[in-house]
């Protein structure tokens, strides 16, 4: 199954359940994508999260419920996944700009939220530059934080920050950022700030070591100003170089992003030419 099926199977297997408890880990499985990758394609072809595509959905749909329907709010809430008519109002009102009991009154303007409908396009006919490169293990050492799916966007860029704000960037500088989910199921993985460990150092205070495991890696190099670039090629990668991949599939939870010195480019991370990769741990097809 390529990414664009996928993805349209996803769509209609949350329309079908809207109602039920879904999760990334649920819909994920039925289209036969391992969680940690299901995700992360979601997120860059779609432009939002899955639950966050869901809970946009629920909340659209229940606002159509209280302008054509008698229905108690209560038991709207409940049938839309909301514990309480308080978060369901909270919710409610974020989405829709007004309060349940205001929505039904006559006249009143809602937000629609319609399903995604996925089309195909003639799209690519560029050249994607990569490679594939086997590297024998090696292990990093940095600060290490866990981060759930869903806030992952948000969150990872300000561990950046106070990263370098706490001073352990005159420890650990941040060549790489490791993205690592070793059952590639779950709602979480862990994300780690890293250099190469070199054994002769003493690991500071607070620091982890980790063995990033031998793996033939599909190498993509980005160039141009952060995080533009490395968002550019990350949406590529999902959205034309997977779907046209005939020879390789993904072969475990790791993503790493390797990031060029910054003193190095006038602008630093800003520089028209600022250099990163992306690798992904690739394995030929069965």
């Amino acid at each position: 199954m390529d990414w664009m099926d996928a993805i349209s199977k996803a769509i209609e297997y949350i329309e079908e359940h809207i109602t039920e408890d879904l999760s990334v880990d649920t819909i994920a499985k039925e289209v036969n994508i391992s969680p940690f990758y299901f995700q992360t394609g979601f997120r860059l072809l779609c432009g939002f999260t899955v639950m966050e595509y869901v809970r946009s959905r629920r909340l659209a749909l229940a606002g159509n419920e209280l302008t054509t329907a008698g229905t108690k709010v209560i038991d709207i809430a409940l049938k839309y996944g909301y514990d309480s008519p308080d978060s369901f109002a909270k919710a409610f009102t974020r989405f829709h700009g007004m309060t349940p009991s205001k929505a039904r009154r006559e006249g009143v303007l809602l937000k629609s939220f319609a399903p995604l409908k996925i089309r195909m396009s003639l799209e690519g006919g560029y050249t994607m530059d990569y490679k594939i490169v086997k590297k024998d293990s090696f292990t990093v050492v940095g600060v290490s934080r866990r981060f759930s799916y869903e806030n992952a966007m948000q969150e990872v860029p300000v561990f950046w920050k106070e990263h370098y704000a706490a001073g352990n960037g005159n420890y650990v500088c941040g060549m790489f950022g490791v993205n690592i989910d070793p059952t590639m199921g779950g709602d979480e993985f862990e994300y780690i700030i890293a250099d190469v460990y070199h054994p002769e150092s003493e690991v500071p205070d607070g620091f982890v070591t980790m063995v990033i495991p031998a793996f033939t890696w599909a190498v993509f190099p980005c160039r141009g100003a952060m995080p533009e670039a490395l968002q550019d090629v990350n949406k590529k990668i999902f959205s034309e170089w997977l779907p046209a991949l005939r020879d390789y599939e993904f072969a475990a939870g790791y993503c790493i992003e390797m990031y060029d010195p910054v003193d190095k480019y006038p602008k630093g991370i800003q520089d028209e030419n600022y250099y990163t990769e992306i690798w992904i741990p690739v394995k030929p097809k069965e």
